[in-house]
């Protein structure tokens, strides 16, 4: 089975070819810990973990080194520590802020279904490291002291012969772009806008250590060094994969590249750099001011973990996601689903025994083709309408993709059923799932034919059949997807194509005059990429 990954350093899909296939190693940035994991946090920790664990199904459990960091000395830990310790030590007030907030994290991402990395090194444990490739970078003349300050010149090793790469590279800007598009930290002692800090002197009641280069005071690391520092360490000068979202293109991974390749004078850190989509949610970028900033412990309070997991995974990891509740409605129903196919058809055994699982060919080419979850996704579908327990070899298949996928919790009993309608007694659950799943049926009719008010009918026969079923009184909250549609169907896609001929032609007024035709429909669009062809795609929906 040939892996083929999309790789930002040469913005192409390419044959994976790991350095030494008995020793496959990855690398992910993963958390600064100073708060509780927000939604977008969650998504390359499941990207990756999706991708870990078909590594581990190609080169062998034994064969892959997953590597995802943790972040512990930080301005956001600092200003963390003072606002909710204040009458603690500074350094015991730190200690009890990374603690928790790492512990928090790692509950969560278990929640959502990812398996441990192998390695999960803190930053504070690898001062010595950091403090070696510094030292290394003065050597080297690609980094200078000035004023108890050690920074990395981009310019010196730009200039240098040798296998390095271009500064930028990565970014595919050049240094006037980067300067001209990046906040630059300007300061006295640096000697170009461009240079970035090793190391700093810390300040008065911050956590510090000795310095490298003789520096008399101590100091703490800048960000970019601890995961050089860190992947060093553990996976060596250079690595097969490095992951992360794609905020951290620049500068982040731009500069670990910077300081890795220019302290061991290789012309790569790591082979294959893979980067994730940005998150927003219900159309609008998350942010405490606009009050839709979600956190993954949030969620999880009123989802099943294996909800959100599935719904991060119907988006291709490379594409911008529009994280909707609609979306979750959906990721539900369909698990409830597939969970009923496992317990009507007796699979439980199966699906609790790896050793039973089977293999599917088209779903695990699916994910080989640049972690293609929409497409592994489609062929889980089939799998699933085909399984029965007369159909055990296809009923095997398919629970062994749910396994592979991270799907772990269908068997729970009310595990669903609990975050559906929390209101209904066990006793009577067979009662409601039927009241769903009438409702269901309705509402999808309606939909297939762009029926106006679907939402609110398919709502009013939900509750009616609580109501009149069970003889519940109390008040019923029913939230589903809103497939309203104020536009003939024809005429929205038709404009649609209309603008993607538009802007192909590069015919930009056009484009825009079309955009905004739709916005006075109600229409909101959403431009992205096909991840399979790389054509352009427009998906749409109603916004009222």
């Amino acid at each position: 089975m040939e892996l083929k990954l999309y790789n930002t350093l040469t913005r192409t899909k390419e044959a994976f070819a790991p350095i030494d296939p008995s020793r496959v190693r990855m690398y992910v940035c993963g958390p600064t810990v100073y708060d509780f994991a927000h939604i977008g946090n969650a998504r390359p920790v499941i990207v990756f973990d999706v991708l870990f664990r078909l590594l581990r199904q190609i080169y062998g459990a034994d064969h892959v080194t997953y590597v995802r960091n943790i972040t512990d000395v930080d301005d956001k830990i600092n200003d963390r520590a003072a606002r909710d310790f204040p009458d603690l030590p500074f350094n015991e007030a730190i200690r009890r802020v990374t603690e928790s907030t790492a512990a928090q994290f790692h509950a969560d991402v278990a929640a959502v279904g990812c398996v441990p990395p192998n390695v999960e090194p803190r930053a504070t444990e690898h001062i010595g490291e950091m403090r070696q490739i510094i030292e290394m970078l003065v050597k080297g003349g690609f980094a200078y002291v000035a004023e108890d300050h050690v920074l990395f010149s981009p310019q010196a090793m730009d200039a240098a012969n040798g296998p390095l790469p271009r500064y930028g590279a990565l970014a595919n800007r050049s240094l006037d772009e980067m300067i001209a598009g990046a906040r630059v930290d300007v300061a006295p002692y640096k000697r170009e806008a461009t240079d970035f800090v090793l190391w700093k002197p810390s300040k008065e009641g911050e956590p510090g250590w000795a310095s490298p280069c003789g520096i008399a005071v101590a100091g703490r690391p800048g960000w970019h060094i601890e995961c050089s520092a860190m992947s060093w360490k553990h996976l060596g000068e250079t690595f097969d994969i490095h992951g992360g979202g794609i905020d951290l293109v620049f500068p982040h991974h731009e500069n670990e590249i910077a300081q890795s390749t220019c302290a061991f004078g290789h012309g790569v850190m790591a082979n294959v750099f893979m980067h994730n989509g940005f998150l927003q949610v219900e159309g609008q970028k998350m942010s405490k001011s606009l009050g839709n900033f979600v956190t993954i412990h949030q969620l999880l309070e009123n989802y099943p973990g294996d909800v959100l997991r599935l719904t991060m995974l119907k988006t291709h990891y490379r594409q911008p996601i529009d994280w909707r509740q609609s979306e979750l409605s959906r990721s539900q129903a369909e698990l409830k689903e597939w969970a009923d196919i496992i317990t009507d058809n007796a699979l439980e055994t199966i699906f609790e025994n790896p050793d039973l699982q089977q293999v599917d060919n088209e779903f695990i080419a699916a994910l080989a083709d640049d972690l293609n979850t929409v497409k592994a996704i489609t062929r889980l579908r089939t799998l699933a309408a085909e399984s029965s327990f007369e159909n055990l070899e296809t009923a095997k298949k398919f629970v062994g993709c749910l396994s592979l996928l991270g799907f772990k919790n269908l068997t729970k009993p009310n595990y669903f059923s609990d975050a559906i309608a929390s209101f209904i007694p066990p006793d009577k659950e067979e009662v409601f799932t039927k009241c769903y799943m009438l409702m269901r049926t309705y509402r999808n009719y309606c939909a297939n034919n762009f029926m106006e008010d679907s939402k609110r009918i398919s709502a009013d026969i939900l509750k009616h059949g609580i109501q009149v079923s069970l003889g519940y009184t109390g008040e019923i909250l029913v939230s589903f997807p809103d497939y309203d549609i104020g536009a003939e169907k024809d005429k929205v896609e038709a404009l649609i194509s209309a603008r993607i001929a538009a802007r192909k032609a590069k015919n930009w007024a056009e484009s825009d005059r079309i955009r905004d035709e739709l916005v006075a429909m109600s229409i909101q669009i959403q431009d992205g990429t096909d991840p399979v062809t790389g054509e352009l795609v427009t998906s749409w929906e109603v916004k009222r």
